[in-house]
């Protein structure tokens, strides 16, 4: 059974500021259908979005939650009975959902003004204003504690300086902090709101002014790096363009904003401009950058019938296109709308901090609470000094670094792959790629190119090779058998008429080429015909051991030539293959062609070992005998016929075919490019992925740990603490961020 990838975190402890940064998920694709939309003014946060998923999860009835933390709003799809269920239960849990009035457009778009008039726009621009004159007036309030006389007016006016600074710098965080202490929730807002509090009662009013200040100033630094985070796969919306160049039904070409495009509408899309939506080439010819959807930046020509997707570049050729997606269906919005889905789920670290978060904080609150109460007995402190010290234990005890370096890092490890065409379904699958012993590979169309191929051909005896070629390809060209119509392409010859022509089932064809009956088939064929002989049977041999289908050209009394068709092995198969070995993976394929076929294309691809003859349910079999014989283990394959298998799988990949729907719901992992290289990069990003988790772990519990020590044991100050907590967070954040992809663009620039 394949690992649980619902959210299932523990409370969060991060910050207002930092949850407060714009979600990533701001499409309509993110978007349930159907619906209620809701403004949720105090969800700003993933800690309030797993509260409020926990409290919704044992209610029956719902269908689909959207959550969209940059706007605050939750859109609930869920039936007539269950809605009304849910809202109470999202009170109970301590929030006020209130009904958003938006239209159909806005909703679709994932926009919507609130029913209270409350906008959202602006804020990280007004915030920076509020903060830095909260700083202002916390350094004034420094000033006046430290030069002005030490009289009551002095005093009282430097309480109000601080107080006012605390205010502008923490009300959202003080708000938050009571909540969640009315509700027994211990987060970084209670532990804040505790801490300044006592400070400020206690005597400490300027440094407690300057702790809040520095202390949202810090966090609106983190939010800004989490952003890049949250926000890596969100601009791929801008690869697509807004408006689109359509064929109105007088015959006009009108610009049209692209989610007005209906289906089956034709667009023109001139050189340089972004593809807008997807569709199919029915005039034109160009060459198309589709690095957006595939990661691969050489550009794919493209013809009348081809296949071309939203937010990929034409750069030659001007075309015309039947729309075959509408805007919010299209393979780049799915691609986003997958990839969103993901950042959502909790992957196994991120679990694990969850759950020592939870614990971790009451039980250093309780230490807190120990310091303040036995610390004057034990180490002769007073009382305000032992106060003193609990407070800043508290500060110091926020898990936020441990919390938030998790996040960061696996949305960093899915955007990154999703920049390559690796569409990575949760961070469950992220994390355990790198536990693959061995990997089972489907052979057509994974590591074979899936498309027979002639690959060889001779006349035999002593037939003459022009007449015998100008044959084959009348006969093949009649003929819709794939090996036929491999040799038609691949002969590339002036066809001539063909009288009297006949196909004969799971034998060949037959027919009159220029006055001359001619038979063209299997082996099978030519046996019944009295034509084989020793010397034909043994050069077959031959081509069979190499996986090859042959197909004789024969008279009535000769074989004339033979044609050896194969599925050729893929370009990037073999160093796919030989990379899987550095990383220790054991490479086994399994394929429902005879085993002759499969053990030749394995040695050609370099493959450790090849199962023939395996219907689904054989693979699924052979999945399993893996998993017992090497322990975790993939799955490679076409997504259809490989369902079965790629369900047992430890990880399965899907080779994609740029986003079929059927690869994109049987596997773990869709290869978009169908590159096997794919694969062995996934691993490779699992490992480092896995590798900064644990930086990040280590180096939050590190940091806290030293300052815990100092704090009872030394002479740690709040200052000290906020640093420390603050510190921690952007040092693990930065360290996540170092798997996004290069800030530069990987894609020429176009017209949009």
């Amino acid at each position: 059974m394949k690992p649980e990838t619902m959210p299932q975190s523990a409370e969060d402890s991060c910050g207002s500021a930092a949850c407060s940064a714009p979600s990533a998920i701001a499409t309509g694709a993110t978007l349930p259908a159907g619906g209620k939309l809701f403004r949720i003014s105090t969800m700003d946060c993933s800690a309030e979005e797993s509260e409020i998923r926990r409290a919704l999860e044992p209610l029956p009835g719902i269908r689909s939650l959207g959550f969209q933390l940059g706007a605050r709003t939750l859109k609930i799809d869920a039936s007539d009975e269950a809605l009304p269920l849910a809202l109470e239960a999202i009170r109970k849990a301590g929030f006020d959902p209130k009904p958003v009035q938006a239209t159909e457009a806005e909703l679709a778009d994932g926009k919507g003004a609130p029913a209270d008039g409350h906008t959202h726009d602006g804020g990280f621009s007004g915030g920076i204003s509020r903060l830095v004159a909260a700083l202002a007036l916390a350094i004034s309030a420094e000033a006046i504690s430290y030069f002005a006389p030490e009289t009551f007016t002095w005093k009282v006016a430097g309480m109000a300086v601080a107080a006012v600074a605390i205010w502008l710098a923490g009300i959202d965080t003080y708000k938050k902090g009571m909540a969640a202490l009315f509700r027994g929730k211990l987060n970084i807002n209670a532990l804040m709101a505790v801490a300044v509090t006592g400070a400020f009662l206690i005597g400490q009013w300027p440094e407690a002014a300057m702790v809040m200040a520095l202390y949202a100033i810090a966090e609106l630094i983190e939010a800004k790096a989490v952003d890049r985070a949250r926000n890596s796969i969100k601009g791929l919306l801008d690869m697509a363009p807004e408006v689109a160049l359509m064929l109105t039904a007088d015959g006009a070409w009108t610009t049209t904003p692209v989610a007005q495009v209906p289906l089956e509408a034709v667009v023109r899309i001139k050189p340089g401009e972004r593809v807008p939506l997807d569709g199919v080439v029915t005039k034109g010819n160009g060459a198309i950058n589709q690095a957006p959807i595939t990661g691969e930046s050489i550009p794919v020509d493209k013809a009348p019938g081809d296949p071309v997707f939203a937010g990929t570049i034409n750069e030659t050729g001007e075309l015309e296109i039947r729309v075959t997606a509408a805007a919010n269906n299209t393979t780049l919005a799915r691609i986003i709308h997958a990839v969103e889905e993901a950042q959502g789920t909790r992957a196994p670290t991120q679990r694990f901090v969850d759950k020592f978060a939870a614990i971790y904080t009451p039980v250093v609150f309780a230490i807190a609470v120990a310091v303040a109460v036995l610390t004057p007995f034990l180490l002769s402190l007073t009382w305000q000094e032992a106060l003193y010290k609990a407070l800043v234990l508290l500060v110091i005890a926020c898990p936020c670094a441990l919390v938030i370096s998790t996040p960061v890092t696996v949305v960093s490890g899915l955007s990154a792959a999703a920049r390559r065409g690796i569409l990575i379904k949760g961070g469950t699958y992220l994390e355990e790629a790198r536990l693959l012993k061995a990997i089972a590979l489907d052979k057509t169309g994974t590591i074979t190119e899936g498309r027979p191929k002639l690959v060889d051909w001779r006349v035999w005896g002593q037939a003459d090779e022009a007449s015998s070629r100008h044959a084959a390809a009348s006969l093949a060209a009649r003929s819709d058998h794939p090996v036929s119509k491999a040799i038609a392409a691949s002969l590339e010859q002036k066809v001539a008429e063909v009288q009297e022509f006949k196909a004969i089932p799971g034998r060949g064809v037959q027919g009159v080429v220029d006055g001359q009956t001619l038979l063209m088939g299997n082996h099978r064929l030519m046996e019944e015909n009295n034509l084989s002989s020793p010397e034909l049977k043994a050069e077959l041999a031959i081509h069979e051991n190499q996986g090859r289908t042959v197909t004789l050209l024969a008279n009535s009394k000769v074989v004339l030539a033979l044609f050896a068709v194969a599925d050729t092995i893929k370009e990037t198969s073999r160093k796919a293959i030989a990379d899987l070995k550095v990383l220790g993976v054991t490479t086994v394929m399994l394929t429902g062609d005879n085993s002759a076929t499969a053990k030749a294309i394995a040695s050609e691809a370099g493959i450790d070992d090849a199962r023939g003859d395996l219907l689904p349910e054989a693979k699924l079999d052979a999945i399993k005998d893996m998993q017992k014989r090497y322990g975790p283990t993939g799955m490679t394959g076409d997504g259809i016929n490989d369902a079965p298998a790629l369900a047992q799988a430890d990880v399965g990949f899907a080779m994609g075919g740029a986003g079929t729907d059927t690869a994109m719901e049987a596997a773990d992992i869709v290869i978009m490019n169908d590159n096997l290289e794919r694969v062995a990069e996934t691993v490779q990003l699992s490992k480092r992925t896995h590798a900064i988790l644990w930086q990040n772990i280590t180096l939050a519990l590190g940091i806290k740990s030293v300052f815990l020590v100092l704090a009872v044991f030394g002479t740690a100050t709040m200052w000290m603490a906020v640093f420390a907590d603050m510190g921690a967070s952007l040092l693990v954040v930065g360290n996540g961020l170092r798997l996004l992809p290069r800030a530069k663009n990987t894609t020429p620039s176009a017209k949009v």
